[in-house]
């Protein structure tokens, strides 16, 4: 057992590696904060134009979310960082990071408020234009808030996600919580700074998977 605690709970190595886990930790906080509200832009303009139902809207935008949902974020993001200086477009890590995350978590967003624009009767519609609104502000201000209100776990689940797929930043040099983790390990020989990245993923995302499990428990009552 002490054999055990040595190699995974090391208070010492604990000590030793906690600068470069802070490092990696405030790094993953900044890129959260930057491709989440990327990742909902373009999710937002994506569920808009999925209303228009004109064949030359539909067919290219379907075709769109469909590639960036079933490319793998890793492979998207080597080809912007390594891929399109060959292209002759040089690409910074955190421009590189910030377009593959806009392109890629945009359109799982975008199928999200898609559903939830759908779930909106269409009556909806009809009745915020009669009072005097174009579509756009019927759009803004009558159809997105309900849209949101009825997809809402779905959309903070994505985001779960999307904050625990920054690891993936690594690969471009970008020294997130993981990538940090992994250094310190390398360099304790020891298995305490990776099982403390795991401590803080948990202790960052419990308060959103608690809300996220209230919501979805509301939801069902409120449909029985």
């Amino acid at each position: 057992m002490d054999d055990f605690l040595l190699a995974f709970f090391s208070l010492d190595i604990l000590r030793e590696a906690w600068p470069i886990l802070w490092q990696g930790l405030r790094m993953t906080l900044l890129l959260s904060l930057l491709v989440v509200p990327l990742g909902l832009v373009g999710g937002v303009v994506l569920a808009l134009l999925s209303t228009v139902r004109h064949p030359w809207v539909a067919w290219p935008l379907m075709a769109w979310v469909d590639l960036f949902r079933a490319l793998p974020p890793l492979v998207l993001l080597v080809f912007l960082y390594a891929g399109l200086p060959f292209a002759g477009l040089e690409v910074s890590a955190v421009g590189a990071v910030a377009i593959g995350f806009f392109l890629n978590t945009g359109a799982y967003y975008g199928e999200v408020l898609r559903a939830g624009i759908e779930s909106v009767p269409r009556g909806q519609m009809e009745a915020a234009r009669s009072t005097g609104l174009t579509r756009g502000q019927a759009m803004a201000f009558v159809i997105l808030p309900q849209a949101v209100r009825n997809v809402l776990p779905d959309l903070i689940s994505n985001t779960l996600e999307v904050v625990k797929l920054t690891s993936i930043a690594s690969v471009v040099a970008l020294p997130e919580l993981l990538f940090q983790a992994r250094q310190a390990q390398s360099v304790t020989y020891n298995a305490t700074p990776i099982m403390a990245a795991a401590v803080i993923y948990f202790l960052l995302l419990w308060p959103v998977v608690r809300l996220l499990s209230r919501l979805e428990n509301r939801q069902l009552v409120a449909r029985g």
